[in-house]
């Protein structure tokens, strides 16, 4: 184990000057504020702040050379069990012993250690909470596209746009709308989950749309040109002749956009052959006669006799 005068790199019968210079040459070189994160500094400071404690006291450094105590200032195994703690000021790391008076720490550490005493616990940057909200959307919204505005619970507001083709359960992600953060950290994200309410008329199957249109009967046996609705608004459909219940029909382009190619599906229309709300004698007598010359059959594979 090294000796004070050596770890301080004076000989025993250096002055007490000799000892604070050769003390105040290392601790500008090895002060951990200095050297932040190495370990191997720190201990060295440590070493160099222990023997400039015991060599700057007279008392002790007297003990010290009559070999009463050893380096670390403990008693001798021979000696009655002597020690003194020196510590530093209440909230300091390291000793000053006595620097802050000279001009050395005036010129270099004065200004570092004051500060760092001084300071208060840094403050904690933490990322804002995320939120997750509801937006509760009609069909044509989600499928065309729309603005929605929230009312949160706080009272303010918060404007959601809706794309165009959004599905029903689909999240949308609002970078930095959540909660702020902390000591100027970046806020949270806001989450919406999109609910989309069933339409009466469309259902969506994938990016289609397919929707099932009443015609009269003189539309599907004479065939006829019939307004139908789709997600942009009504379009002319034409109804060829002699169509049927179940016979379907595409208007290409009519569906919904799909998110990653931009791209539209297409809407399918069912038709669905009505009869009139009110039986009519005359339409009745002519099935009569008409069926009696031309029996067909529907239900073939149907018949479980």
């Amino acid at each position: 184990m090294q000796s004070p005068y050596e770890i301080l790199g004076v000989p025993q019968n250096a002055s007490p000057d000799d000892i604070k210079k050769a003390y105040r040459k290392l601790a500008k070189k090895l002060h951990p504020d200095l050297n932040p994160g190495n370990k191997r500094v720190e201990q060295q400071f440590k070493e160099v702040s222990a023997a400039y404690d015991l060599l700057s006291d007279p008392a002790k450094r007297a003990r010290y050379d009559r070999g009463e105590i050893d380096a670390s200032g403990a008693e001798r195994p021979d000696r009655p069990f002597y020690r003194r703690y020196a510590e530093g000021r209440e909230g300091a790391k390291y000793q000053d012993f006595g620097l802050e008076e000279d001009s050395f720490v005036d010129d270099l550490f004065a200004n570092l250690f004051r500060q760092q005493r001084r300071q208060e616990r840094p403050a904690m940057h933490l990322r804002g909470a995320d939120v997750t909200y509801v937006a509760d959307v009609d069909f044509i919204e989600a499928a065309a596209g729309a603005k929605k505005r929230l009312m949160l619970t706080d009272g303010k507001t918060l404007d959601v746009t809706i794309p165009p083709g959004t599905e029903d359960g689909q999240t949308l992600r609002l970078k930095g709308q959540g909660l702020p953060g902390t000591g100027g950290a970046t806020a949270g994200d806001a989450y919406i989950e999109v609910r989309v309410a069933p339409h009466p008329l469309f259902a969506r199957k994938g990016n289609d749309v397919h929707i099932e249109l009443p015609i009269t009967l003189p539309e599907a046996v004479l065939g006829a040109t019939i307004s139908a609705p789709t997600i942009d608004g009504p379009v002319s459909l034409k109804v060829p002749r002699d169509s049927n219940t179940g016979s379907t029909l595409r208007l290409k382009g009519k569906g919904i956009v799909d998110r990653s190619t931009g791209q539209r599906g297409d809407q399918y229309v069912r038709l669905k052959v009505v009869l009139p709300e009110r039986a009519d004698p005359e339409l009745t007598d002519f099935l009569e006669k008409w069926a009696r010359r031309h029996p067909y059959a529907v239900r073939r594979g149907t018949d479980q006799s």
